[in-house]
């Protein structure tokens, strides 16, 4: 999983951003953008087959969830993925699955199916919508940098022990950045969050 180049430059953004923790203003749940980013990278996070994880796909399973159209919801899985999710490096492209029907231009290049980078598995191991921290947490190790290894062992030991614990240190950090206090996911120091 790559790292993905294009990330936000500070903490000031004036594009679309990353919104899995902005709620209604009175306070009573999170906005349809944030549900529907959680659940990108919660699909993102699992392990489907790449035919699940192109935006069609991500948008039929959701769609299933809500008991409404795909297509209703098509155009929102669109927008978070071109406009958040990429160009934040959250998510990259993993490959592309070949079509024999449609328009002759997606028969030839395929259609694009996704992934996390080691920024989306942060993301994803901050929301409960991802069940299970066990192989995320795994993946996100597993690249850790010089300065991230440090916190290995004992973000392993709090995950087993107490994963609650666990996602909060998670949501801490991410939410410093969808909040702004932050200028990038990477790299993750648990110790900085305030």
């Amino acid at each position: 999983m790559g790292d993905g180049n294009q990330v936000r430059d500070s903490g000031v953004d004036k594009g679309p951003r990353l919104a899995i923790f902005d709620t209604f203003k009175a306070g009573t749940g999170l906005t349809g953008e944030a549900s529907r980013q959680r659940a990108i990278i919660a699909i993102l996070a699992g392990r489907s087959g790449p035919a699940e994880r192109t935006r069609t796909g991500i948008a039929k399973r959701i769609a299933a969830r809500q008991e409404v159209p795909w297509k209703n919801i098509y155009s929102g899985i669109f927008r978070d993925m071109d406009e958040v999710l990429l160009p934040a490096g959250v998510a990259e492209e993993a490959g592309r699955l070949p079509l024999k029907r449609g328009p002759k231009a997606l028969q030839e290049r395929g259609v694009p199916y996704y992934q996390l980078t080691r920024r989306g598995l942060l993301a994803a191991l901050a929301i409960p919508e991802t069940g299970e921290m066990g192989a995320p947490l795994d993946e996100f190790l597993a690249g850790a940098g010089p300065g991230e290894k440090g916190h290995a062992g004992a973000l392993r030991a709090l995950a087993g022990a107490c994963p609650g614990l666990a996602r909060l240190v998670f949501e801490a950090h991410v939410g410093a950045y969808c909040g702004g206090r932050i200028g990038d996911l990477l790299p993750f120091d648990p110790s900085g969050i305030a």
